[in-house]
């Protein structure tokens, strides 16, 4: 039996289900997913669970109202981001209503949004519908997205409008950049530092390597710009690096990360492999090798038409412009589905992956009454 709203908040939040690229962090959905499916099908929707493929604990969930082509899809994911503990004024796994906010861990990014759809989609019923109703919950979006891929390898669900209810503050969003993070690594030759003729250096090498990243940089946001974005250019960031042992001693091996957040239009593969090139013609007769490896296989910059129903629904339901945001969410894998998607949220971005994250209770009706009148107009 579905319970009330804030009881179903808190349930949502007091389950674990951090994903994590640490391996000792990382933990499964499954819980979470086999709670909605309950609630859902104890309000006549069909359910299908569908496990990730070598991830027996993480799943993701299809439950649908209705039948028939077209219709709408409400997603969300149920993972959270790891916490810090020891920094939470409260506990992040439940749910604690103080000062018109609701606190907990996933409040605002995003498992409340999954509550508040079902709340929402609870005024339906079945033979009100013209077209189906969809709620979608997924795993791993915050680390792999193995759950969206599976997904869209899948080509389940069929629908033709999706809204993912990330934290965008109740504006809605129809763009957003992508996101690539790579790993190059160089190996030379050690020896002793005393003569240089004993060794070839890779960190002498990544200096080769990072001239060359900033340039590519430098030509990339030259040629590639969208207004629409706060920060209109694509970016790449040089964030770790790591070379050598010992001060004494050629360093043979020299690895740095970097993030690359390319524009709509911009793809993925393309720039793997112009990266790839640029740096090995870089290196071309030093006598360094170079390797180049995604740390994960990315995530598509999405563009949905700013003349699509969906945006321009949203627009009229909300008062505001559809815009564009920085982060990446799974909205391209729902586009490359064949469903026009938004990314249209109650929480705030600014609250998510932070401590003491929490949910503003004044969103609480805004969101229902929004939802619904999305589900009306593509569904009944």
């Amino acid at each position: 039996m579905k319970p009330p709203l804030l009881e179903m908040i808190d349930t949502l939040l007091s389950i674990p289900s951090v994903s994590s690229v640490e391996p000792e962090l990382d933990q499964g959905n499954r819980a979470v997913i086999e709670q909605l499916a309950n609630w859902l099908h104890d309000l006549g929707y069909r359910i299908e669970i569908i496990p990730v493929a070598n991830e027996p604990e993480k799943t993701n969930l299809i439950a649908t109202l209705g039948s028939g082509p077209g219709g709408l899809v409400l997603a969300g994911h149920t993972d959270t981001v790891p916490w810090d503990e020891g920094r939470w004024n409260t506990d992040p796994f439940r749910m604690t209503e103080k000062d018109g906010r609701l606190y907990g861990l996933g409040s605002s990014d995003m498992k409340a949004f999954l509550a508040l759809a079902i709340e929402a989609a609870q005024a339906f019923s079945a033979d009100q519908l013209r077209e189906p109703l969809i709620l979608v919950a997924t795993a791993d979006e915050e680390s792999s997205m193995s759950g969206a891929r599976a997904l869209s390898d899948a080509r389940l669900p069929q629908a033709r409008h999706a809204i993912i209810g990330e934290p965008t503050g109740l504006r809605p969003i129809r763009m957003h950049k992508g996101i690539m993070m790579e790993a190059i690594h160089v190996t030379g030759q050690s020896g002793h530092s005393s003569d240089p003729s004993l060794g070839k250096s890779a960190l002498e090498g990544m200096h080769s390597v990072i001239t060359e990243l900033l340039q590519w940089r430098r030509e990339l946001q030259q040629k590639n710009r969208d207004p629409q974005f706060s920060v209109p250019v694509p970016t790449m960031n040089l964030g770790h690096i790591h070379g050598g042992d010992n001060p004494n001693r050629i360093c043979a091996e020299c690895e740095l990360h970097i993030d690359l957040r390319p524009l709509p239009g911009m793809s993925l593969e393309e720039l793997r492999n112009t990266m790839q090139q640029r740096l090995q013609h870089r290196l071309e007769d030093s006598g360094l090798s170079l390797s180049c490896r995604p740390l994960f296989d990315g995530v598509p910059a999405m563009e949905t038409p700013a003349g699509s129903d969906i945006v321009r629904a949203a627009e009229s339901l909300t008062g505001h412009s559809a815009t564009a945001a920085a982060f990446a969410t799974e909205a391209p894998f729902f586009n490359g589905m064949g469903m026009n998607t938004l990314v249209l949220g109650p929480g705030d971005i600014d609250q998510a992956h932070q401590p003491d994250e929490y949910l503003a209770m004044d969103r609480i009706r805004p969101t229902i009454d929004l939802l619904q009148a999305f589900i009306g107009k593509f569904c009944t």
